[in-house]
């Protein structure tokens, strides 16, 4: 299965989420998108195909999302997209692409959501929180 992760290796969340995609026994393409950003038509798909608005695919945490004034409601999208292309940190993270899906996998266990059931065994994530059992089901 072809699978792409819009990665950032300092989030917990994009680092579970990859680690989620390997225990379903998938090596992805991963992208670190604060390198190497999507282009924005790969952006505005993504975020559709995801089923979310630009805004909601803004990430406002320990980014400069304040002091950019991107609250303003009156912003199109096309500002905020022209605002995640040129600091690609505001894109919500991770985006997660199979061909059952895109997810922005906030909480990581949305992926699960767009993964084949092939996954090896438990999950635990990086705090504890424990996400599939000893036969890789769901714990919900």
């Amino acid at each position: 299965m072809n699978v792409t992760i819009y990665h950032n290796p300092a989030c917990g969340t994009s680092r579970n989420t990859l680690a989620m995609i390997r225990n379903a026994g998938i090596e992805p393409d991963i992208i670190d998108y604060v390198k190497t950003p999507p282009s924005r038509a790969e952006l505005a798909k993504m975020i559709a195909d995801a089923g979310l608005t630009v805004r909601q695919a803004l990430r406002e945490k320990d980014t400069p999302y304040a002091e950019l004034g991107l609250d303003n409601p009156d912003l199109t999208d096309d500002q905020l997209l022209d605002a995640m292309l040129a600091q690609p940190i505001l894109i919500n993270r991770p985006f997660v692409v199979t061909p059952l899906g895109t997810r922005l996998s906030r909480p990581s266990e949305l992926v699960l959501e767009i993964l084949p059931e092939t996954h090896k065994g438990a999950f635990t994530k990086e705090d504890g929180e424990k996400v599939l059992d000893a036969e890789g089901k769901r714990i919900v």
